[in-house]
């Protein structure tokens, strides 16, 4: 096995680092910590707790990877943070293990960025391929699904959840689920139309685009109560992967969804 370690970096002989891993100046690395192959940890970052991290991370200097999660509730037990391959933790990112009322666990997937101070509370699940931009703030419980986009300063309330290829814009405050595919944004939020542009990049053809709008418009745009819209949508859309993805999002919502903004209004849940 070979690791680079620096002279000055701090590891706990509990501590499992794998191949080719880099630990830096001054970095910490506590009890019951794993760390996988090809691993890069900067200057003064520090990794505690019982956390798992995959292949090929980069954790940059002064993040603060797995430590207590910020709640009252939280009174010592044991908990967890597991996290996936090639994901980005910028400077001064902070990501907090679970509890044991919300599972015990928070969870990051594969090649995701984290931006500079953003945060991840406690017991929350961030899927593959997300974005989080400067200081974007999950509270705990919260899920973020696949190529999502949190935009600078924006903050997820508890509960909860970002839709898959959903843009959060920056500044935004999320106190219901915020439709995938969806471009949302405003203190008090708006979901303002389809993320097209993420949605090309992410190489969705034209066909697949109009199918998601036209489902989106009825969700958003209509005045259906959330029953008659899917019931709309179960029999006129149905049928295609993304509206049936956006369907099942919208069917399982506890906290509801945010929808366009009223006349009048600078924004609306429903």
């Amino acid at each position: 096995m070979t690791v680079d370690l620096h002279p000055t970096a701090i590891v706990d002989q509990s501590a499992e680092l794998g191949d080719d891993v880099v630990v830096g100046p001054y970095a910490v690395i506590g009890a019951g910590v794993r760390v996988g192959d090809g691993t890069k940890v900067g200057s003064h970052a520090t990794i505690h707790g019982e956390t798992v991290l995959g292949r090929e991370n980069r954790i940059f200097p002064h993040a603060a990877i797995g430590f207590d999660p910020q709640d009252l509730k939280y009174k010592g037990e044991n908990s967890r943070l597991v996290i996936g391959d090639r994901n980005q933790f910028r400077e001064f990112c902070t990501i907090n293990r679970g509890t044991e009322f919300g599972g015990g666990e928070t969870r990051i997937d594969d090649d995701n960025l984290f931006m500079t101070q953003s945060h991840v509370g406690h017991d929350s699940r961030v899927g593959s391929r997300t974005v989080f931009t400067n200081a974007a703030t999950l509270a705990g419980h919260v899920v973020v699904e696949d190529d999502a986009t949190i935009g600078a300063f924006s903050a997820v309330h508890q509960f909860c959840r970002v839709g898959r290829h959903a843009y959060i814009g920056g500044y935004s405050v999320i106190t219901k689920d915020a439709l995938p595919f969806c471009t949302t944004v405003g203190i008090k939020p708006a979901c303002i139309g389809v993320n097209r542009i993420g949605l090309e990049r992410k190489g969705k053809s034209p066909e697949d685009i109009r199918a998601v709008e036209r489902a989106v418009r009825v969700l958003t745009r209509s005045r259906r109560n959330k029953t008659q819209a899917l019931e709309e949508l179960d029999a006129g859309h149905a049928g295609h992967a993304d509206v049936d993805a956006l369907i099942a999002f919208v069917r399982s919502s506890r906290k509801g969804f945010i929808r366009s903004a009223r006349r009048g209004s600078r924004g609306a849940g429903a």
